[in-house]
């Protein structure tokens, strides 16, 4: 399993999120706190605080998801 911590201040970065996603054939979950959304979901992303750093994990590799997944690190928005 791999992990990382992203930002999605906007709709439009939550929405590329979830398209980038779905491209994806393996599962990918969202957590904030307690909750856990399916990433492919954009009602499930978008009902997320997105001011909070989200964690995201995954079991399978896609390059161009994790190139995205590069340009929203948390770490790199702070």
């Amino acid at each position: 399993m791999k992990q990382k911590k992203i930002m999605l201040p906007t709709i439009e970065d939550a929405k590329a999120f979830v398209a980038a996603a779905a491209k994806c054939d393996f599962d990918i979950d969202v957590f904030y706190n307690r909750v856990v959304i399916d990433a492919k979901s954009i009602l499930g992303v978008l009902s997320l605080d997105l001011r909070k750093v989200l964690t995201v994990r995954y079991s399978g590799q896609n390059q161009e998801f994790e190139m995205f997944l590069e340009e929203k690190d948390a770490k790199k928005a702070a």
